[in-house]
């Protein structure tokens, strides 16, 4: 049942109904407050209690409040770093101007003027858009998990920031020489496992992580299971000849102490040592991730395809590849005029002599493609030649 009565200078509405939440509302006319009313005993006709009932909740959940439910029910399922990186995002939400605005009213003129907080805090474009996804996955889990269903996510209602151009820091001259010299002065363990991130394409957290159990030098892989993956899916990774022999000293080096490959305690100590000897090397603004970046360009180079590369690298889509991925001027150059920028010789597969003189083209029992002599890996499929046919 509804009622209209006058409070001061204002007209109050309020409408009541037995198992229902009582609903009021204030207006400045007694038409406006009549025709609320109405509308509000029209709607409650195709809404049993508890859709009322949620509807009233979510009017008192704050931004902040829904992010401590958020953080107590969603986070602990994430991946550790995930969760990590997640959690100071929603600290800055949390701390906000916009932290005690219910979930309802936060709209997206509200959430163009929280970016624009964000751009004067100097915060990278990519940093704005994570924060961003973070506030609409709590705007989905709202309305999907948690009854919410008439919730407007405001995220959808903005212009995120633009990505800049993916990094295109690669080694120029002499500098892997430097590099790898300046971190075998400071520890000979660094310099190997520099060497496996750029032969492999691992992330940092994946070549820190990495055990011997999962190492095979007879099928020449690295099997990086779901759960230490940042995409959170399983790939085996090609060893080059180089990547095995660093491994194999490493080993050598090590032998008897454990699972783990490298000796270093945590992740922060390899990105310290690697600070440093960049700087004693000399290089101007390169990160370890960089070295993830020069591998899989060197992947092209090398004449692979997407699809091998990002099986090999695990980025999760091919535009996510093509950002972290520029060929040199030159290997562009020499792959238009027939050379492997790799090693300088041709790129078409060379038929080899057979004992009698007849030349032989060999072929990649898996995939069916040519195989150039002496090559460990099929250029097709880029996995290492186990079996072959003429």
């Amino acid at each position: 049942m509804a009622s209209v009565f006058q409070s001061g200078k204002f007209w109050r509405a309020q409408v009541r109904r037995r198992g229902y939440p009582s609903l009021s509302a204030t207006f400045d006319t007694k038409r406006e407050a009549l025709q609320w009313a109405a509308q509000v005993e029209a709607r409650l006709e195709t809404q049993t209690p508890a859709q009322v009932y949620k509807k009233v909740e979510v009017r008192e959940l704050t931004l902040k409040a829904a992010f401590e439910r958020y953080t107590r029910e969603i986070l602990p399922s994430k991946a550790p770093r995930t969760s990590r990186r997640e959690h100071s995002l929603i600290q800055w939400w949390s701390r906000s101007l916009w932290q005690a605005v219910p979930l309802p009213n936060l709209d997206g003129p509200q959430v163009a003027q929280a970016i624009r907080a964000m751009e004067k805090e100097n915060r990278s474009a990519n940093t704005i858009r994570l924060m961003l996804a973070v506030l609409s996955h709590l705007y989905t889990i709202a309305r999907k998990e948690w009854g919410y269903v008439d919730l407007i996510n405001p995220v959808e209602l903005v212009r995120k920031p633009r990505l800049p151009e993916g990094r295109d820091r690669r080694f120029v001259g002499n500098e892997e020489e430097r590099l790898l010299e300046a971190c075998a002065r400071k520890n000979p363990e660094l310099a190997d496992l520099v060497i496996v991130a750029l032969e492999t394409a691992m992330r940092q957290g994946e070549v820190f992580t990495l055990t011997w159990d999962r190492i095979s030098f007879t099928d020449h892989t690295i099997k990086l299971p779901p759960e230490l993956t940042k995409t959170r899916k399983g790939r085996t990774v090609p060893l080059s000849e180089r990547a095995e022999d660093a491994l194999k000293r490493q080993r050598a080096r090590h032998n008897g102490h454990g699972n783990r490959v490298w000796s270093y305690a945590t992740q922060d100590g390899v990105r310290a040592s690697f600070f440093k000897a960049v700087k004693v090397a000399g290089l101007e603004d390169f990160h370890f991730h960089d070295l993830r970046h020069e591998a899989t360009s060197r992947f092209f180079e090398r004449g692979l395809n997407a699809a091998v590369v990002q099986g090999i690298t695990g980025h999760k889509t091919a535009q996510m590849l093509a950002r972290y991925t520029h060929l040199s001027g030159k290997s562009l150059v020499e792959a238009v005029r027939g050379a492997d920028p790799a090693i300088g010789v041709s790129t078409t597969p060379k038929p080899s002599p057979s004992p009698s003189g007849v030349q032989i083209q060999r072929f990649c029992t898996r995939c069916g493609a040519a195989l150039a002599p002496d090559h460990r890996f099929c250029g097709g499929c880029g996995k290492p030649v186990s079996g072959q046919r003429v």
